[in-house]
């Protein structure tokens, strides 16, 4: 029962991405700019992050834990920026479909690797015949979904 729930949160997660890129490119037209449509997006996000911290009564981090922690790993706003910019200008060239369906084949073609080579820190998930052939199947949906 646990993991059905599991699975379930995570595709209400890519619900949520699909419904948020369609609004972020109506707020892009809304406002002719994807970059403030990007910029409204990720204000939105810290509002809601700063409501869940305030909500679970997190304590902030120590500075030890924040100087011990990888340069790299604080990329990821900085990646999602480029993420959400980079949805908002090809949403209306390929259509919401054909778009998310790309994002979930890079998604998974690199999420394979990392898993393989156990990048920043991942438990190592070896490349299998079966991943390969899922990956494969994605790449197969593109192909079938896009315009």
């Amino acid at each position: 029962m646990q993991t059905t729930l599991l699975y379930l949160a995570a595709l209400g997660a890519g619900v949520s991405v699909a419904v948020q890129q369609v609004l972020n490119g109506n707020l892009r037209i809304s406002l002719h700019s994807p970059a403030w449509a990007g910029f409204a997006s990720y204000l939105g996000g810290l509002l809601t992050m700063i409501a869940v911290l305030v909500a679970m009564r997190e304590q902030m981090p120590s500075w030890k834990l924040v100087t011990a922690t990888p340069w790299w790993a604080w990329s990821g706003g900085v990646l999602g920026g480029i993420f959400i910019l980079l949805v908002i200008l090809l949403l209306p060239s390929l259509g919401a479909a054909t778009l998310l369906a790309l994002v979930v084949a890079g998604q998974m073609s690199a999420a394979v690797i990392m898993d393989h080579f156990g990048a920043f820190g991942l438990s190592t998930h070896h490349v299998s015949v079966s991943r390969l052939l899922g990956v494969a199947l994605i790449i197969g949906g593109v192909v079938l979904i896009k315009d």
